[in-house]
């Protein structure tokens, strides 16, 4: 259990964990020591504008800034870890390369792979990048990288304008973003500070468009803004009906090209429960005429459908129900929504809740399907990923949430068999996606990154050497090139 312990001093506090060590001062204190000798080292070349938190000793502030959305993301023991809050000074970078001491980057806390943005070592939380800066004559927003993207939404609603963004309330802004960025600020590993744009530094612009903290890390983005007037959707929840779910999507997916509609599929099980679920969207007021009529029609025990702000609509998904459990993602990469391969994910969700829900205490599984256009990667630029832009990719979202740690192996196995079985039945259906790029934000820890940068990987590589020659960034987790 943890226990809120005040210190009088940073001596008292080394103290305490010397105690605590199984074998007194073992060589994991040692390595405490010397953590809070470069946080010190820190906190004496930082501006006020940051600060450096001790967990026990400034709790509870300190603590906040640890939090994740899932508990199977964090690596650390509360005692040992070190908050630094950084300001646009590279001092702090420039500091942790030269101790070589282990450091994580946390944004708005949404990834789930254990160790991507947390450690035992220097915990960097961005939650002082909160700003929100609108410039009307541009239509860009300049948005910090602390923050959360309901924050965003409700920053620019009184514009009346919108970014490209996460589509669930609680998604971290720093982790998401990948497309419609129109500049970086970027702190380099040697603690330069540079703005990054297509024109100014093509090759780091395209390597942080999908390449996460392998360069640096990244304070503000600059985004391009649209109008942005009411929104129709919502959710619609039933028990089961994942046969006509099924129908629906596939008959959506063939159907519907207006660039204005969009929907996910997902195939739920909760508390013993079958759960189909529906998010429809459609940006403007109402939809044409029978649009959704065949999702509408479904039987529901709940339907949150109406016109509305576009946060009212984020704020309205039931993605954080699960908030506070364990819980891994996982993804598969498909060309084409057909028929059956909506049944093999329907029949995926039902065998799994079967094998698994006398075993793993807590568990919720849910298969997510994504239509997205084919014409979806004709709005961007040559970007770390997708390696290819010649044919639309639909990344299914896998994810499974359980209570205990004890379960952790034997959900991510688990899901490895779950999305290569897909992937094998999407092979036998005729799409040959046996080698297709798997989108880095859904893929499960372990994935290797030729599976997801495929033949940029080399020239992500290059890159990497050149900004990075002492590998600093290879301090912090995540996918590292």
């Amino acid at each position: 259990m943890f226990a809120t312990v005040a210190f009088s001093s940073l001596s008292s506090f080394l103290l305490f964990n010397a105690v605590y060590a199984a074998d007194g001062p073992t060589l994991q204190t040692r390595g405490v020591i010397q953590t809070f000798s470069v946080c010190e080292e820190i906190g004496k070349a930082v501006s006020s504008q940051s600060a450096v938190f001790y967990p026990l000793h400034n709790y509870p502030p300190a603590l906040s800034s640890l939090e994740h959305q899932k508990m199977s993301a964090p690596l650390y023991v509360s005692f040992h870890m070190i908050i630094a809050i950084l300001s646009t000074s590279g001092v702090q970078l420039q500091i942790l390369g030269k101790t070589n001491t282990p450091f994580a980057v946390k944004g708005g806390g949404h990834a789930s792979n254990p160790g991507f943005s947390s450690t035992a070592g220097v915990q960097i939380t961005m939650s002082r990048f909160s700003g929100v800066t609108y410039h009307s004559d541009s239509q860009t927003v300049d948005i910090g990288s602390g923050l959360i993207w309901d924050d965003v939404y409700a920053a620019l609603e009184p514009y009346g304008v919108n970014v490209v963004g996460g589509r669930v309330t609680g998604v971290g802004v720093a982790g998401f973003t990948l497309g419609g960025v129109m500049a970086y600020q970027l702190v380099l590993p040697n603690g330069t500070i540079s703005d990054i744009t297509a024109s100014s530094n093509p090759d780091l612009f395209f390597a942080l468009k999908g390449g996460f903290n392998n360069f640096g890390i990244v304070t503000q983005f600059t985004l391009k803004t649209f109008p942005q007037g009411q929104v129709w959707g919502g959710t619609i929840l039933a028990l089961g009906e994942f046969d006509k779910i099924a129908t629906a999507t596939a008959n959506f997916y063939a159907n519907v090209t207006d660039p204005k509609a969009s929907i996910i599929s997902t195939f739920n099980w909760d508390l013993g429960i079958h759960l189909g679920q529906v998010s429809l969207f459609y940006d403007g007021s109402s939809p044409p005429d029978g649009m959704f009529d065949e999702f509408m029609a479904i039987p529901a025990v709940s339907q949150d459908i109406s016109s509305r702000s576009f946060l009212s609509l984020v704020l309205s998904s039931v993605s954080n129900e699960t908030s506070g459990l364990r819980g891994y993602f996982d993804t598969v990469s498909l060309y084409d929504i057909t028929p059956s391969m909506l049944t093999a994910v329907s029949n995926e969700t039902t065998y799994w809740a079967s094998q698994l829900a006398w075993e793993v205490p807590g568990l919720f599984l849910s298969y997510d399907i994504e239509p997205f256009l084919p014409s979806m990667l004709s709005h961007g630029s040559d970007s770390a990923w997708p390696p290819k832009r010649d044919r639309a990719i639909l990344p299914m979202n896998i994810y499974y949430a359980w209570d205990l740690s004890l379960s952790d192996t034997k959900m991510g196995d688990t899901m490895r068999t779950s999305s290569s079985h897909l992937t094998e039945l999407a092979v036998l259906g005729g799409q040959d996606v046996t080698d297709a790029p798997l989108y880095p934000n859904y893929a499960l820890y372990g994935t290797p990154l030729s599976r997801m940068y495929g033949d940029n990987l080399p020239r992500l590589q290059a890159i990497k050497a050149q900004y990075d020659p002492n590998n600093v960034m290879g301090l912090a987790g995540g996918w590292k090139f």
